[in-house]
């Protein structure tokens, strides 16, 4: 983790907690929070949507968070004595969604410095290679900070000197080591806040 920017971790989360899990997604999609986004649409069915902020009145999230081994995987990770929840963020890519995640780092928008930071994408479903995430590796030691990018497609406006606009990685694909898996619920994939990130559409006929 220290070194790539990126780990993943099998076997990690137990049965039960995934069952829990389930059980507070769907309570929150029965009842989503102010802070729904829907991205994609086809007839009138949602296919990309997400929701986030929600451990406070979802409680098996809060169970989840506080008392399953996950806040100390992030201390041994981050070395660090200490570990505070920024939040949580539930992303849902239904069978043929299309739209991509576009490449981005958390950092940029969590208005957070450093780099004791940590994130854990929790799969809930069997994801192949082909629709995981993908992590560029070693992009957490990158000195740029990137403009943050709208999950509709565009960056947002440039005010600040601090953050550039994010390379064409897409593109360029070759120049980067990037990385992804094969992943089943109970494991997760582990980065830096700073680690450069995207996600292609759901390639699967048969899993949200």
């Amino acid at each position: 983790y220290q070194k790539q920017g990126i780990v993943l971790l099998k076997s990690v989360i137990s049965k039960n907690w995934i069952k829990i899990l389930k059980e507070g997604i769907k309570k929150n999609f029965d009842n989503p929070s102010k802070y729904k986004c829907v991205y994609e649409k086809s007839k009138g069915i949602e296919l990309f949507y997400d929701d986030y902020c929600n451990w406070q009145r979802i409680f098996e999230y809060k169970e989840f968070l506080f008392n399953s081994r996950i806040a100390s995987i992030a201390s041994q990770l981050m070395n660090s004595k200490k570990v505070n929840l920024f939040h949580e963020h539930v992303l849902i890519k239904e069978i043929g969604a299309e739209k991509k995640t576009p490449w981005h780092q958390d950092q940029s928008y969590y208005c957070v410095n450093g780099k004791q930071n940590i994130s854990f994408w929790c799969p809930l479903d069997i994801i192949k290679k082909n629709t995981c995430p993908e992590y560029i590796s070693k992009s957490h030691k990158w000195t740029k900070q990137f403009l943050p990018t709208k999950f509709f497609g565009n960056s947002y406006e440039q005010k600040d000197n601090e953050f550039e606009h994010i390379p064409d990685i897409e593109k360029n694909r070759e120049n980067f080591l990037i990385k992804s898996w094969k992943v089943s619920p109970g494991d997760a994939v582990v980065f830096n806040f700073s680690t450069v990130h995207g996600a292609p559409e759901n390639k699967s006929k048969n899993r949200r």
